[in-house]
């Protein structure tokens, strides 16, 4: 019998500046539906979880915070849950074209926290996270440091528990195939505030 497949699961939590209605959080409210848009349109995206709050896909459960959010004054964070075909897919996404902008802008938006900002792992291919195993996992990775449970992408697992070498080469043709498929959401970008 084959061994199953594998996806990649990514969760990330974090901390904003100000409340959703405050003007220094703005910049990222304005951002967030170009940045599904773009994780959407990138070569190994599966899907993402919504929240129950508003429109877009089914939520991956009941939303759950990991233990950071305690002593903070919020009862959310910006977080979000995905899947992908492979670390690759997901690199390429994250670190060029709109996400990218995002991530540059994130210290205006964004708290600098302790913990990691996002965490990684694999799932059987047909299955689906949810949101308490992504706050699990990331509280896990911030005890006890990247191991083939919970990862980053400086200190990747693969799917077997090994050490995994992203293969660059691909992230770089992969991100080139995204940005192509950005140009409309880039251009909207030139004028936006941060």
């Amino acid at each position: 019998m084959k061994p199953p497949g594998f996806h990649l699961a990514m969760y990330n939590f974090g901390l904003h500046v100000a409340g959703y209605d405050a003007p220094e959080v703005q910049g990222f409210l304005r951002r967030e539906p170009l940045n599904f848009a773009a994780a959407e349109r990138a070569e190994g995206y599966i899907g993402r979880s919504g929240y129950a709050e508003g429109p877009g896909p089914e939520s991956w459960g009941i939303q759950v915070f990991p233990r950071f959010i305690e002593g903070s004054g919020r009862d959310s964070g910006p977080s979000s849950l995905s899947l992908w075909q492979d670390i690759e897919s997901l690199m390429a996404f994250s670190y060029a074209g709109v996400h990218a902008e995002a991530l540059k802008n994130a210290r205006a938006w964004n708290t600098r926290n302790p913990w990691p900002p996002l965490v990684l792992w694999w799932v059987e291919a047909g299955r689906r996270p949810d949101w308490d195993q992504g706050a699990k996992k990331l509280e896990w990775l911030t005890d006890h440091g990247p191991a083939p449970a919970a990862f980053t992408f400086k200190q990747p697992f693969g799917a077997d528990g090994e050490p995994l070498e992203i293969d660059r080469a691909r992230v770089k043709a992969l991100t080139e195939a995204n940005l192509a498929g950005q140009r409309d959401l880039l251009e909207q970008l030139e004028h936006m505030p941060v």
